[in-house]
């Protein structure tokens, strides 16, 4: 089904734009952070909050960042952290910042910065937040390493807990930290992509061949999980089972570049690309006993259906995200930095 949009604009984004993430602990209302990237002018972090009742999206906070901002992750214990991943003429940092106090004022105070991840010797890729509860452990992925930390946000510190290296495998992209199990991550290389045991910091699993894009865990059901790809849209997975995808959903004409489980409704996914395109997806998948329903390019893995395709835009689509605190709800964002708040609940009943 082909669809414009009907949803809310927010449009306080002056810059280009990559990254939206969802304030997940943020329990009373639906919020997102979004990060621009401009090369020549001071970027900002937009606090973007939802008004009950009122269908508009409202800045609750704007703060410059000094830098680029080519990831960024919302804590999921305190509203008030969140992570970024930043280029300059300099180089490339992360650093974890805090929202001051008072940021409901018109003019907004300077974002705190907690402390840098700052024993990364090669291009910092994403940072990873442990997605469900409070955690004392944060992950960051460079071209060539894995990083565990320890944090203590309250003391501002943060220190290497252990590392592990890519050796010879092709550039780290990004990753995913498995809900399921806290000592597990999927990170994404050129060509494939990699289960990362953290007690031993060693790769205990991989999809070959495969160019990944991005790749999301189901926080509903365990081993299941989704990776965006150049040259078949969505894929899902069973971690048991990685010979062939369990399903492979086709549907955008160019690169995949975003895929989001819903945080509540296991069967509904999100896809995002380059192609101007947010697709909502109805993946229905049995895993239990009986494991893929079949390899790869036959017709049963062919026949899941697209709910909808929201086209209004008119850049590519790099940043997509779920509200944690209203599941019906979603936010995109492309790259000529427009945001827009969009409900699914017209096809709820379809589950």
């Amino acid at each position: 089904m082909q669809g414009g949009s009907t949803g809310i604009v927010y449009g306080g984004l002056k810059y280009q734009a990559r990254c939206i993430a969802d304030v997940r602990a943020d329990a009373g209302s639906t919020t997102f952070l979004a990060g621009t990237l401009s090369l020549k002018e001071e970027n900002e972090v937009h606090l973007i909050r939802l008004l009950p009742g009122e269908n508009e999206l409202v800045c609750d906070g704007l703060f410059y960042h000094p830098n680029e901002i080519w990831d960024l992750k919302s804590c999921p214990f305190d509203h008030r952290l969140f992570s970024t991943v930043y280029t300059s003429g300099e180089g490339y940092g992360a650093s974890v910042w805090k929202i001051p106090e008072l940021y409901g004022q018109s003019n907004s105070p300077q974002l705190e910065e907690l402390f840098k991840l700052d024993e990364h010797t090669a291009k910092i890729r994403c940072v990873l937040w442990w997605p469900l509860g409070k955690h004392d452990k944060i992950i960051s992925i460079d071209e060539r390493n894995i990083f565990l930390w320890n944090i203590d946000p309250s003391n501002k510190s943060a220190k290497v807990v252990s590392q592990g290296s890519a050796d010879m495998l092709p550039n780290l992209r990004g990753g995913a930290w498995d809900p399921h199990n806290h000592n597990s991550i999927a990170a994404i290389t050129d060509s494939s992509l990699h289960f990362w045991d953290l007690r031993s910091m060693k790769r205990s699993n991989a999809i070959e061949h495969a160019h990944i894009r991005d790749v999301d865990y189901n926080p509903k059901k365990q081993n299941i999980i989704a990776t965006a790809e150049d040259e078949f849209g969505i894929r899902l997975w069973d971690l048991r089972m990685l010979k062939h995808p369990l399903k492979d959903l086709p549907g955008h004409s160019h690169w995949t570049w975003a895929a989001r489980h819903n945080p509540e409704y296991d069967e509904l996914i999100l896809s995002a690309g380059t192609d101007s395109a947010v697709n909502l997806w109805l993946a229905k998948v049995g895993t239990d006993e009986s494991g893929p329903e079949s390899p790869s390019g036959s017709p049963n893995s062919q026949e899941e259906p697209l709910l909808n395709s929201y086209t209004d835009y008119e850049d590519s689509i790099y940043g997509i995200a779920w509200s944690s605190h209203d599941p019906s709800l979603f936010a995109s964002l492309s790259y000529d930095g427009r945001v827009v708040l969009e409900s699914i609940k017209p096809y709820l009943q379809r589950k």
